[in-house]
């Protein structure tokens, strides 16, 4: 579906993407990376917006630069507002359907009904000056789908949304990928991607660090250590009995003294053998935490080793 050869994109002395090689087949990705980090510059470049200074891009198996064949299957939520706020959410939908082909007859048809399917069907005919934050997302989302994309692609596409909208959002995406379309969800909130798919591509200052599921990504730091916090009484004790375990790499204490915070390179086997290590013993564990068990670990763990640093 989407192919990036050695791409580098640079804005002056500033680089929008670092030498990213990778090749995605059809399917749902979430782009994961702090504000900044060059998700909008990758989907500029997927969907022909911009062009590389070095390597080649290709959407479909064509480059997607000033290709209306490429563009056509594409449908674009982006994160800037709809600049147009004199018309009404039918109208500005209708008239990007034009763009892409439809009759006066069928574009008002999808209009309206792609305005329906995100919630729209009471505002619809007000004006864009008139909505909301959350309205005008929504607005956005149905002109990117009405005409029926093979890949929609979506830049921070919660943005202004409540609970209930966001709730709608990711059923509705979940929907999406179940027709058997693709999709590319930007964002840098972490749960949002989660939400909607498990298979993901993290880039940071323009570089990819990684690319698929959170299981593949922990199979690359499986020598990276694991965090792991234990609050229990006494804790020096069971620091001791840690460390004569072999099991940890390091230990360190937080709280009052409460808090026994672990580095080690098998959780699973300390998980396992923690509690025959405590029988016949004074310590009482309250709480066994890990942070390595979301995607917010993982894509911490990633920007440390890509930064140089240690974990």
């Amino acid at each position: 579906m989407i192919e990036l050869s050695h791409v580098t994109k640079l804005y002056g002395m500033v680089i929008g993407a670092n030498d990213i090689d990778l090749s995605l087949e059809p399917g749902a990705y979430g782009i994961l990376g702090p504000n900044g980090s060059g998700k909008t510059t990758f989907m500029n470049l997927v969907t022909g917006q911009i062009r590389p200074n070095v390597g080649t891009v290709r959407t479909f198996g064509q480059d997607p630069w000033d290709n209306a064949e490429v563009l056509g299957q594409i449908g674009l939520c982006p994160e800037q507002d709809l600049p147009y706020s004199n018309v009404t959410g039918a109208a500005c939908v209708e008239y990007l359907l034009h763009l892409h082909g439809f009759d006066r007859k069928e574009a008002r048809k999808r209009a309206r009904e792609t305005l329906d399917r995100v919630g729209m069907a009471n505002a619809m005919d007000r004006l864009i000056g008139t909505y909301s934050l959350g309205m005008r997302q929504r607005t956005k989302l149905a002109q990117a789908f009405a005409h029926r994309p093979r890949l929609l692609i979506l830049d921070e596409p919660f943005n202004g949304l409540d609970p209930v909208g966001r709730h709608e959002m990711t059923e509705f995406f979940r929907e999406w990928i179940l027709e058997g379309r693709s999709l590319l969800l930007a964002s840098h909130i972490l749960y949002e991607v989660e939400a909607v798919t498990s298979s993901f591509i993290l880039i940071c200052s323009g570089r990819l660090l990684a690319s698929g599921t959170a299981e593949e990504v922990r199979r690359l730091l499986a020598d990276v250590p694991h965090e792991i916090r234990i609050r229990c009484d006494p804790a020096p004790v069971l620091a001791r009995l840690l460390l004569d375990s072999g099991l940890i790499e390091g230990v360190r204490f937080e709280g009052h003294g409460d808090v026994v915070v672990v580095s080690t390179r098998s959780p699973a086997s300390l998980y396992e053998r923690l509690p025959s290590l405590l029988e016949g013993t004074e310590v009482r564990v309250r709480e066994v935490r890990s942070p390595d068990e979301s995607l917010q670990s993982l894509f911490e763990s990633l920007l440390l080793i890509h930064r140089g640093g240690r974990t």
